[in-house]
């Protein structure tokens, strides 16, 4: 299978000046636990986590005065929708994030995450002996 199986196409995208809480808000009600953060003034996408604002609340941070471009990862790892998932999983693991952001010709078609990944394995069958 490749991302292209399992990726969501489609992404929740936010602002750099948008509050840690708006992300939060956006990403409860949507259902996932990244956003693609859009910056005109930078030369690619960011990406926002749960993990991120999880960092930012627990350093006792003020959702609503923190910026999510302070707490966005900016230097990424992209998939391409054409890899493999074992290759995406692996970049996961190595890099030590659980969403990768898939780009095709230089534009942002959509997200993978550890759980996409794992769906798409057990709808087709896979097992391991545990």
């Amino acid at each position: 299978m490749q991302v292209s199986d399992g990726m969501s196409s489609v992404i929740l995208t936010v602002g750099p000046d948008h509050t840690i809480r708006d992300a939060a808000r956006q990403m409860a009600e949507r259902k996932v636990g990244a956003a693609i953060v859009i910056d005109p003034d930078q030369p690619g996408p960011g990406i926002v986590t749960e993990r991120d604002i999880l960092e930012s609340i627990a350093a006792g941070q003020s959702p609503d005065q923190e910026r999510v471009a302070n707490h966005l990862s900016a230097n990424l790892t992209f998939a391409a929708s054409d890899w493999s998932l074992e290759r995406a999983a692996e970049a996961m693991v190595k890099g030590g994030f659980r969403h990768l952001v898939v780009m095709d010709g230089g534009e942002t078609v959509g997200i993978l995450s550890m759980r996409d990944i794992v769906r798409c394995w057990t709808m087709d069958g896979a097992t391991c002996d545990v």
